[in-house]
């Protein structure tokens, strides 16, 4: 069965995909539309490797902040101690 949410997802990527696909097929009205297709297909690719580059970067900078911090806190603790 499917939930409510994910129907609306299903719907929400189709609008996003026939978008993309109408944007190439006015640009290249002379172009058979199965390279239309196949255009847009690798446009929305590219999109979504650029999307996961940026998260995996700004998860790895999140990683080096999380261990800055957790560096100074320790150094606070040893220091109160002290």
């Amino acid at each position: 069965m499917i939930e409510d949410h994910e129907e609306e997802n299903m719907l929400n990527i189709c609008r996003y995909v026939d978008e993309k696909f109408q944007e190439y097929r006015h640009q290249l009205i002379k172009q058979p539309e199965a390279t239309v297709m196949v255009l847009a297909a690798l446009s929305i690719a590219e999109e979504l490797f650029e999307l996961r580059q940026q998260l995996s970067e700004s998860e790895k900078n999140e990683t080096v902040m999380m261990k800055r911090v957790n560096s100074k806190i320790e150094q606070l603790l040893e220091d109160i101690k002290g």
